[in-house]
């Protein structure tokens, strides 16, 4: 197997489960179900930070599944790393077990190794002068 076929491999997986976890966690997040905004108030966050977190990741997902605009992907890509993150130091802060939030540690995981593993003709293009 050629390398650009496995890295291809690679993205696609990686770049599904992004989407996948990404769209599941967004429909909660616009349900607004009590768990969700239990869990965003102890944190210290107003429950209609839900709505917008939650109309981001949509169309963060629908940026980085379909081609071209590479720099919109970019974009798309720094927002789910900043999202996740944010969760993960949120989290962190309280004290919060692992269980709480592994599913943050892993859709970043997946956001960096999607965005690691994109192929050429969804990167931006550095031009050197």
């Amino acid at each position: 197997m050629t390398t650009t076929k496995r890295n291809k491999i690679i993205y696609w997986i990686a770049t599904i489960w992004l989407a996948l976890g990404m769209i599941s966690t967004a429909i909660v997040q616009l349900m607004q179900m009590k768990e969700e905004v239990d869990n965003v108030t102890r944190l210290g966050y107003p429950p209609y930070i839900l709505t917008i977190i939650g109309v981001w990741k949509i169309l963060g997902v629908v940026v980085i599944l379909i081609p071209k605009f590479p720099l919109v992907k970019e974009w798309a890509y720094a927002g789910f790393f900043f999202a996740m993150t944010g969760a993960l130091i949120s989290h962190f802060v309280l004290g919060n077990s692992f269980g709480v939030y592994y599913g943050a540690l892993l859709l970043l995981i997946l956001t960096v190794v999607s965005w690691y593993f994109r192929p050429a003709d969804r990167k931006t293009v550095s031009v050197n002068q």
